[in-house]
């Protein structure tokens, strides 16, 4: 490089293209110096924002963007007093209770006697009276055969006779040996119905008169 080049303008390096020169090569020095500024701050940026963001991660950054001031320590709650000693007060010995007054020499009255004893007041009941069994022989188709057969079985009053439902009454039948059939054939249950009710009337207005 020669001294003309710096007065003229001229290539910086004899031989060389024209854009060498002295006013090109600031230029290009200028702009590289910018970019390297520009990323220089880019990446401060880059940074500070990364630290930023660990901030708020771990609850350090205040509202208003500053990192919040370290957590006071808390004091331990105040500690009770402990009870006052309970001091054993002496009992006192309980008093005798007072003697009793003497009694009265004062006749005791004697009791008085029962008017009887409870055995003699069982006995006095009366005891209950069977009830007498029904004539059976006023129904009709029914003799002192099969009255007395009736007996036998347990049945001795119109009542049972009449109370009989149909199970009841197939299961009589069956015992009845040779006066089987007759008590539906003569109608037994509402012969005794009459009977039992009392109704002789309504009995003779139905099967004959007794």
């Amino acid at each position: 490089m020669n001294d003309t080049a710096w007065q003229t303008g001229g290539p910086l390096i004899e031989g060389g293209p024209v854009w060498l020169t002295l006013s090109f090569v600031l230029i290009g020095v200028g702009i590289l110096f910018a970019l390297f500024v520009l990323a220089w701050g880019t990446l401060l940026a880059k940074r500070r924002q990364q630290a930023r963001q660990e901030l708020e991660t771990r609850g350090e950054l205040g509202a208003s963007g500053e990192s919040a001031p370290p957590a006071r320590p808390v004091a331990p709650p105040p500690v009770a007093p402990p009870p006052p000693p309970i001091v054993d007060t002496p009992t006192r010995a309980p008093e005798p209770d007072p003697e009793p007054a003497p009694l009265a020499d004062e006749p005791i009255a004697a009791a008085a006697p029962l008017d009887a004893a409870p055995a003699t007041l069982a006995a006095s009941d009366p005891a209950p009276v069977a009830p007498t069994p029904d004539d059976l022989t006023r129904m009709k188709g029914v003799g002192p055969k099969l009255a007395e057969r009736l007996n036998a079985l347990g049945v001795t009053s119109f009542a049972q006779i009449a109370a009989l439902d149909p199970a009841e009454a197939e299961t009589l039948d069956a015992q009845l040996g040779t006066f089987q059939g007759r008590i539906h054939r003569d109608r037994w249950i509402e012969q005794a119905g009459f009977l039992a009710r009392g109704d002789q009337p309504g009995y003779e207005a139905v099967f004959g008169k007794l």
